[in-house]
């Protein structure tokens, strides 16, 4: 079937079966996402378009619609209709499967559509424009003093850090960071450094680069099970201690105390990933861990889940006696920030920009959650969140993980790019006796940072009706 998109253009539409709202939608929108249609693709009009797939007009006129509402297709009366620029999601492994899907709902990712140009580029201009000449060399390998003295004032008083701006060392992402400090530790003897048996990949490969070995430990209700520690032979452990990612349990009092305990008492570091701890909604935010023992732990953050991960700036609260070693690994691997960003967050700071900032995007994830909590009791009652009400993601649980995967594949075939928790998981972690067999903890990570605001309503709907039909299988019982 074809029609005359523009002159000597014609439009295939592959349809299986039928030609309702639903399916030519569906074949339109893969077309797109796949690069079929290219940007700027003029469309038919929808009169012509329903005349070659032989409905009626007001058919096609819906599926436009919707498209662009999406942000798909672009439609102005007396102009037509085309392929919009929209941001193609990159590919992402699925349950083994390479998809493209228009709803990404992966855990730890951010839509920074909301950024604020305006106040940022103020704040750029004013620094490009009253720092002196010298400011325009190299910056120093810990980061611009005026960037760690304003990190240092909005650390100790949201988040309780214990720090000094010379403690401060600013680095250009939280994966920047984390090679200077497991190179460091590899280069003043350390040979194994624990996690947190469900975690990004990408930082235990990181470290393994570094010459680590990898020793997971259990996540339970009670965060990291701090125990293990005292039997491994570790130098130092990477904890998510406010908000475990990703199955959004915090580390509970008496194992804070465990891990501090056993730094201090094995010479031990902690690095302390505390990735979205600003984003608490239930009540006032877990304090950071590093405030218990500023000597032993290394706190760290970025401004990606606040601001944007453009901006390109993380930073570290180091101790003294590792400061050296770090800064040593900085001069030798480099790729500091910008030092023209740096006076640009720092302004922003120091102007109170990044709390409202983080004021702002608070407000819309907790929203976000709580109806994705409402949908899952309205339609799925059988199923719960787990975790915090708290971070970007949360912890859907699911009976097992035949459901687990069930629910992926069929999330894949509704355009929903999502993971299950066994995505997470160290494969290291079923060597460990003390660790629990493969599949006794299953879910689905629901990321509702990365979706703009036009699309989540509908990308969390469908994928609660997928896990509704992902769990309605004969025998499934409740989730443990």
């Amino acid at each position: 079937m074809g029609t005359d998109a523009a002159p000597g253009l014609d439009l295939f539409l592959p349809l299986h079966g039928g030609r309702s709202v639903r399916e030519i939608e569906a074949s339109l929108r893969a077309l797109v996402a796949d690069g079929v249609l290219p940007v700027g693709t003029r469309l038919p009009a929808s009169r012509l378009l329903a005349a070659d797939l032989g409905v009626a007009r007001n058919t096609v006129g819906e599926v436009y619609a919707r498209l662009a509402a999406e942000g798909w297709l672009q439609t102005r009366v007396g102009a037509g209709t085309w392929v919009a620029a929209v941001p193609r999601p990159e590919q992402t492994s699925v349950a083994g499967a390479v998809a493209r899907a228009p709803f990404d709902l992966r855990g730890g990712l951010v839509d920074a559509g909301d950024f604020p140009h305006g106040v940022w580029t103020a704040h750029a201009r004013r620094a490009l424009a009253e720092l002196p000449g010298a400011a325009f060399g190299y910056p120093e390998p810990a980061g611009v003093p005026a960037l760690r003295r304003s990190l240092a004032e909005y650390l100790a008083r949201t988040r309780g850090v214990v720090v000094d701006s010379g403690a401060l060392v600013v680095g250009s992402s939280f994966g920047d960071l984390l090679v200077l400090l497991a190179r460091a530790l590899r280069a003043r003897g350390a040979r194994r450094i624990a996690v947190e048996e469900f975690g990004h990949a990408r930082h235990r490969r990181i470290v393994e680069a570094a010459g680590l070995e990898v020793v997971p430990i259990a996540v339970d209700d009670e965060g990291a099970d701090a125990a293990a520690l005292a039997r491994l032979d570790v130098g130092a452990v990477l904890l998510t201690p406010a908000h475990q990612f990703p199955t959004g349990v915090p580390l509970s009092a008496a194992r804070r105390r465990a891990v501090v305990e056993w730094a201090a008492a094995s010479g031990g570091l902690v690095l302390e990933d505390d990735y979205d701890g600003e984003f608490r909604y239930d009540r006032r935010s877990i304090g950071a861990l590093q405030s218990l023992a500023p000597d032993r732990v290394v706190y760290l953050g970025s401004a990606s889940k606040a601001l944007a991960p453009a901006v390109g700036v993380a930073w570290a609260v180091v101790p003294a006696h590792l400061r050296p070693a770090v800064l040593d690994q900085r001069e030798l691997v480099g790729g500091a920030p910008a030092g023209l960003h740096q006076h640009a967050l720092a302004g922003f700071i120091d102007s109170f920009e990044y709390d409202r900032a983080v004021r702002r995007r608070r407000a819309r994830f907790r929203a976000r959650r709580e109806l994705l909590a409402a949908l899952l009791a309205d339609r799925a009652p059988h199923l719960r969140i787990d975790g915090l009400s708290a971070g970007l993601q949360c912890l859907v649980r699911l009976p097992d993980q035949s459901a687990e995967d069930h629910a992926v594949a069929l999330a894949g075939e509704h355009g929903i790019a999502v993971e299950g928790l066994a995505a997470y998981r160290a494969r290291h972690a079923d060597r460990d006796p003390g660790l629990r067999p493969a599949g006794t903890q299953a879910g689905i990570v629901v990321g509702y940072g990365a979706s703009a605001p036009s699309r989540v309503d509908d990308a969390l709907a469908t994928l609660v009706d997928v896990l509704v039909d992902a769990t309605a299988q004969e025998g499934r019982g409740e989730p443990r």
